[in-house]
């Protein structure tokens, strides 16, 4: 049913109705429950439905967001993430141009990144009006992050925060006809973290039929190794003195769990290794690698795919705290870190030496541990659905100094949000309008029709390059969207083919990669005993530890 009373619309859902606004021709409903406060006896536990409600339920304001730790000041200088105080945070907003079951509009349900800790739906870069005004509903969700979301226990079922994220995903199938949207056309769209857990669901037995379309933006289909996050809620139990059980967690003070997380996860920095927070197989909702289903199982054999990266990802993960220039004083030693995370023998980093000669150490070793966390399983997921994939890459600058085409940069330009002040915060100013027409149009357009408007993946390597003017004219022509094929062929050729299950990557890496790992010594390193060694390398311990220096995102 749908009304409109003095210009606000009222929705009934499975569980209440529900009372939006009107804001510049676009119905918009925040802060609906699609399940029950995750606290209390529900706390670590799997979402479970809301209590259902009489009368109309107001909709006009975002609803709680997720307990998570704040940014740092080096990080908060570029991302926005607010604060909505409140138990009910399991909760989602709709943007529709025309609420009601006969408009059967294309369905975008958007999760929102943040390394599976920080993030929401209320960040203002996400807002959904310009895709419900270009015929598009947009669904935004929030859902548990940290460890209330990804900790790993052996008293209660693993991945709450990714069964939040489905629970919302069938609240979408099952309503919302009822606010123009057509269940038989969901895209299932994230970023970062929000990738991951998109690559995860799609795969997921349970959600198989639930989307129709999936778009991946730097994160790839994974799942980290349980001992990774069983460590970080051991380390958590040892300075909360309890025992690391889900009965223990749930009685501890949820500003407490915060802090302590928060201080754990400083002294155990992805920079350094050690443990995260990620999606685990759980034998049920991820019963094996995401990426290893996807790619050379059956699971979402039907769903569309679009998948793309930053050009500049790393630059977010190393700009914000100094550490790009420390990578680069580090020189040799930070190259070698980077051949034990991507587990590469020194014919990689020469390989990129070679692509390309003008790169400092910083920019080889930056480019090096992305195309390994997120291009190369990209990529491997295009190969196993040519016809069905498209890929982009965005690589317009940011205004800011240092970040070039960083990670997150494109986000402002998706959602035609980029005048905002929040997406000022990362784009600078200087952000062009033409590039988010592009940009947004594509997701538009993928979203209602399954093709973004460029050659889908085959055997030439199609990629769409988005904020780059084309190295050559056509029909005079030189700027704007154009399609270069295996871009990034030479660097992908570098890295020997491995299993989809060899997941050396996490959720934390999007923040700040693994340049320094704790268990491993490659042989480029200066010999055990060394002088140089020890001293250079307790160095770089001390700095990444300063207290601020490193944060994830």
């Amino acid at each position: 049913m749908t009304a409109v009373q003095a210009g606000q619309p009222v929705i009934t859902t499975p569980y209440g109705a529900v009372r939006g606004r009107l804001e510049h021709g676009v119905a918009v409903f925040r802060g609906i429950p699609y399940a029950a406060p995750p606290f209390g006896p529900r706390r670590f536990r799997p979402p479970q439905p809301p209590e259902p409600w009489d009368g109309v339920r107001d909709a006009g304001s975002f609803g709680p967001t997720a307990p998570k730790p704040p940014y740092s000041d080096a990080f908060a200088q570029y991302l926005s993430d607010p604060v909505i105080e409140g138990d009910d945070c399991l909760n989602l907003n709709v943007w529709t141009p025309e609420p009601g079951r006969g408009a059967r509009l294309p369905v975008l349900v958007w999760l929102h990144g943040g390394a599976l800790t920080r993030g929401s739906s209320a960040v203002p870069v996400y807002d959904g009006h310009a895709f419900a005004r270009d015929g598009v509903v947009l669904v935004s969700v929030n859902y548990r992050l940290g460890v209330e979301g990804y900790g790993l226990f052996p008293d209660a079922p693993a991945n709450p925060g990714l069964r939040d994220q489905f629970a919302a995903l069938a609240w979408v199938h099952r309503s919302i006809a009822e606010f123009g949207g057509d269940p038989d056309r969901i895209t299932l769209c994230g970023q970062s973290a929000g990738a991951i857990s998109t690559g995860a669901l799609i795969a997921a037995p349970q959600a198989q039929g639930l989307v129709r379309r999936a778009i991946l933006q730097s994160g790839p289909p994974e799942a980290v190794d349980r001992d990774k996050v069983r460590r970080m809620v051991r380390r958590m139990a040892a300075r909360l003195r309890i025992p690391a059980t889900a009965a223990a967690f749930a009685e501890v003070d949820r500003d407490l769990l915060l802090r302590t997380q928060a201080e754990v996860g400083k002294l155990s920095s992805p920079v350094l290794g050690g443990p995260a927070f990620g999606i685990v197989v759980d034998g049920d909702l991820v019963p094996r690698d995401p990426l290893r289903a996807l790619v050379d199982g059956d699971a979402a054999r039907g769903v569309d795919l679009m998948l793309g990266w930053t050009r500049d990802e790393y630059r977010l993960w190393l700009v914000p705290g100094g550490l790009l220039e420390r990578v680069d004083r580090l020189g040799p030693v930070a190259l070698a870190g980077a051949m034990a995370r991507c587990h590469a023998g020194h014919e990689v980093p020469r390989g990129y030496r070679t692509l390309h000669p003008e790169a400092g150490t910083a920019e080889i070793v930056g480019q090096m541990v992305t195309d390994h966390l997120l291009r190369v399983p990209l990529h491997r997921l295009a190969e196993s659905r040519p016809g069905t994939s498209y890929v982009y890459e965005f690589a317009w600058p940011s205004g800011r100094p240092g970040l070039g085409s960083c990670h997150a940069l494109e986000l402002g330009f998706v959602f035609d949000t980029g005048q905002s002040p929040e997406s000022a915060k990362l784009a600078g100013e200087s952000a062009p309008r033409e590039l988010a027409d592009a940009m947004h149009g594509a997701w538009v357009r993928f979203a209602a029709e399954g093709d973004p408007g460029w050659q889908a993946w085959d055997d030439s390597h199609p990629v769409r390059i988005f904020g780059q003017d084309r190295p050559y004219t056509v029909d005079g022509v030189g700027a704007g969207p154009w399609t270069a094929y295996g871009p990034r062929d030479p660097e992908f050729g570098l890295w020997a083919p491995g299993p989809a299950t060899e997941t050396t990557y996490g959720a934390g890496d999007f923040a700040t990669p693994d340049l320094i790992p704790r268990e491993s010594t490659p042989a480029s390193l200066p010999a055990a005993g060394s002088p140089t060694r020890g001293t250079e390398l307790r160095s770089v311990v001390r700095r990444f530890r300063l207290p601020g220096s490193v944060r994830r995102h």
